[in-house]
């Protein structure tokens, strides 16, 4: 499973547009809609991506068997300082 998976899975809408976020990503939680920096590398894209999932709220039993498994170990990992 990939993390774009999760988002296709949800009821979140990711979007790769052009944008000045400072941290890479802009989330519109009202409409559930999740913005990451298209010029950002992919690295950085990734992090967006694990970055935003750990902050939403997504309804696990739609996912996918595979789905779930990655969207819970990002959910029950520990911040890495």
């Amino acid at each position: 499973a990939r993390l774009e998976d999760i988002f296709a899975e949800s009821d979140y809408v990711l979007r790769y547009e052009k944008g000045n976020f400072k941290a890479g990503y802009c989330l519109i939680k009202d409409m559930k809609v999740a913005i990451i920096n298209k010029y950002f590398p992919i690295e950085g894209k990734i992090n967006c991506l694990y970055d935003i999932l750990r902050s939403i709220q997504i309804d696990a039993s739609r996912l996918s068997e595979k789905s779930q498994k990655l969207y819970g170990e990002i959910c029950n990992q520990e911040v890495k300082t």
